[in-house]
């Protein structure tokens, strides 16, 4: 069975909230670091400037609040293991997926996307998952990576194996991590037999063996090997 392993619980408000502002305050420093010249020889325009900056830095915070407090309901849904009520919503709250294309400019609205697409994989709605894993925009960490190992397992279940195997790949160089980067590489040399691409998969084995030795899937890495090198022989 395939490591996706998702899921991990996220810091949301009060971070979301500091990571818009900070995000809006460095474009703002670096439009005046590009136009300074301009901006210096624009007298009280830069006033104008700097006050809608900040204007716009004060509404994509408001809105980030608004959406970070309308999803918490369905977030607890989801750590609580209740998928499909995080998805719909309860009791007059917006699920997960409302959340999502309502405020999906917002840090809120993207992270519900990975909510979403990982509590429809667990519910076996892979079509919808694997589109909202797709959405879903990626930083280089835990996250960015379970979103391409959730979406290559898909690709595996469906029979797609080669596709699998390089999106394995990309999953364990996406996000360096010592536990999760070796065993989205076995999940890869898996798919790559299965695709009948042994060579690969030989390669891909040897690089766990040879880069993640203290692994716990690194103990296998010897029999794994002499199997694929076995059919490529075969």
């Amino acid at each position: 069975m395939a490591t996706t392993k998702p899921t991990r619980k996220i810091s949301r408000k009060e971070k979301l909230r500091e990571d818009t502002v900070a995000t809006f305050y460095a474009r703002a420093v670096g439009f005046f670091d590009r136009h300074k010249s301009m901006v210096y020889g624009a007298g009280g325009a830069v006033v104008v400037i700097l006050a809608a900056v900040a204007g716009l830095a004060w509404m994509s915070a408001q809105k980030e609040s608004r959406a970070a407090e309308a999803a918490a309901p369905s977030i607890r849904n989801y750590e609580a293991g209740m998928y499909r009520e995080a998805l719909d919503g309860v009791a007059g709250s917006a699920g997960l997926l409302e959340i999502a294309e309502t405020f999906s400019s917002t840090e809120t609205g993207n992270l519900a996307h990975f909510y979403a697409a990982d509590a429809l994989y667990r519910l076996g709605e892979f079509d919808q998952a694997i589109e909202l894993f797709r959405q879903y925009d990626k930083d280089r960490d835990y996250l960015g990576a379970s979103a391409l190992a959730g979406e290559a397992n898909i690709l595996e279940g469906r029979g797609q194996h080669a596709e699998a195997g390089a999106l394995y790949v990309r999953a364990a160089e996406f996000h360096e991590d010592a536990e999760f980067s070796p065993r989205y590489l076995v999940d890869a040399g898996r798919a790559f037999e299965s695709a009948g691409e042994y060579g690969r998969a030989v390669e891909i084995y040897e690089r766990v063996k040879a880069e993640y030795p203290d692994a716990q899937v690194a103990s296998d890495a010897d029999f794994l090997i002499a199997r694929a090198s076995a059919r490529v022989s075969g």
